[in-house]
């Protein structure tokens, strides 16, 4: 999918011989992504606790995907949310909770493209 997006204008995903989408990569990222991603990087040797405790406290409809060295991988999945407050509450939070580094980014076309696929069905054949 990063190939479409570097090089296509407009892609269309099509599904049990239909069309689902037609659009820009951002437009099919903006009407089918279902919220961010966010990945964020504490020391080895702190706690993630706090971390945890936090992002559930800011973001409850945040799911913790992924753990492994100190790099916690969230999907939230609330729409209503903007990139400024994602943004504003974390690096207002930055030092108390020690973190190296954070990314949020849109859902990929990735994500995108399997969502769709979950609806491909085959025919019975009698």
């Amino acid at each position: 999918m990063e190939e479409c997006e570097a090089l296509c204008t407009r892609m269309a995903i099509m599904v049990n011989g239909q069309f689902k989408c037609l659009g820009s990569t951002q437009h099919l990222k903006s009407k089918f992504g279902n919220g961010y991603t966010m990945m964020v990087k504490v020391e080895q040797t702190t706690s993630t606790l706090p971390v945890k405790a936090f992002v559930d406290r800011s973001f409850p409809q945040a799911r913790l995907l992924e753990e492994h060295m100190g790099m916690l991988h969230y999907q939230i999945d609330d729409n209503s949310l903007t990139w400024s407050y994602i943004f504003g509450q974390i690096e207002g939070n930055r030092e108390e909770l020690q973190l190296i580094d954070y990314s949020i980014s849109q859902t990929s076309l990735d994500q995108i493209f399997i969502n769709f696929a979950k609806e491909q069905h085959t025919e019975d054949k009698k």
